[in-house]
């Protein structure tokens, strides 16, 4: 039985704390967070704390916390020589104080605090600075029933910036499709088939090979009229960024170089 402390109370250690305790050869032995009241109504399920010298050993301290706190929070424990993790995709394994043995459990998904997740269909990537606690953080993954990945902070970061374009600002165009259909009274949901449909695409397609759309069949009629149909500027600028860029990637010319100049010189 592998025995779990968790830190920290936000939408990851919600998640977290949710699988952990489903595992059958995981034991949630303790669950720390400096506001007592954002993990008081799982005190019937777990030990709760919300002083750091309360902690107990176990086998791994999980620091599931914002990014900014990491650094503070792993020179603030109270021991040495322990396995301390953090989540983070965007933190050097080295904020971790080196008083400790360092790890990174970092769960490439979205949370949110309500929604349903299936924890092994997550990825989760890890990293040690003891190879010795490699095939122990592989065990934790496995015992979750996720795939694990052996990948140094460097390609974790990258994974980070990769995952902010294709969660974060796909997110974004989603809001601005919404916004754009509202203003015409014409509800969302129509909309989102296409999505799942898109999304599904690049499971068994590279998303170079699954582009469609005006942009890449150089359909500059389609462009024009979609340019012309769009009120909002900064709306506007990202079609016309977007769609360079498409262009760029199959070979296709760009045209909107000149129209924003012609623009700048007529002052419209």
């Amino acid at each position: 039985m592998i025995s779990v402390v968790l830190l920290g109370a936000g939408n990851v250690a919600t998640h977290l704390y949710k699988a952990f305790s489903r595992a059958e050869n995981i034991s949630v032995k303790q669950w720390y967070n400096r506001s007592y009241s954002a993990i008081s109504s799982y005190s019937n399920d777990v030990e709760t704390i919300d002083n750091l010298t309360e902690l107990k050993e176990a086998d791994i301290y999980i620091m599931a916390v914002s990014d900014d706190s990491i650094s503070k929070l792993s020179k603030d424990l109270p021991f040495e020589n322990r396995l301390v993790a953090h989540t983070s995709g965007s933190v050097s394994i080295h904020d971790l104080d080196k008083k400790n043995q360092r790890a990174v459990f970092y769960p490439l998904q979205t949370f949110s605090r309500d929604a349903e997740l299936d924890f092994s269909k997550i990825p989760i990537c890890i990293e040690v600075t003891e190879k010795s606690n490699f095939q122990f953080m592989k065990d934790l993954t496995e015992a979750l029933g996720c795939k694990s990945y052996k990948i140094d902070t460097e390609q974790r970061q990258t994974l980070h910036l990769s995952a902010v374009f294709v969660n974060n600002f796909t997110n974004q165009l989603y809001r601005i499709a919404h916004e754009i259909s509202d203003a015409k009274r014409i509800n969302f949901d129509i909309l989102k088939p296409l999505i799942l449909e898109t999304a599904k695409k690049v499971q068994d397609l590279s998303p170079y090979m699954a582009q469609t759309g005006p942009a890449k069949r150089n359909d500059k009629k389609t462009i024009k009229r979609h340019l012309k149909q769009i009120e909002s500027e900064e709306h506007k600028a990202i079609y016309e960024l977007l769609t360079a860029s498409i262009k760029k990637t199959h070979g296709a010319s760009n045209t909107f170089g000149n129209h924003r100049k012609a623009k700048n010189k007529t002052g419209h």
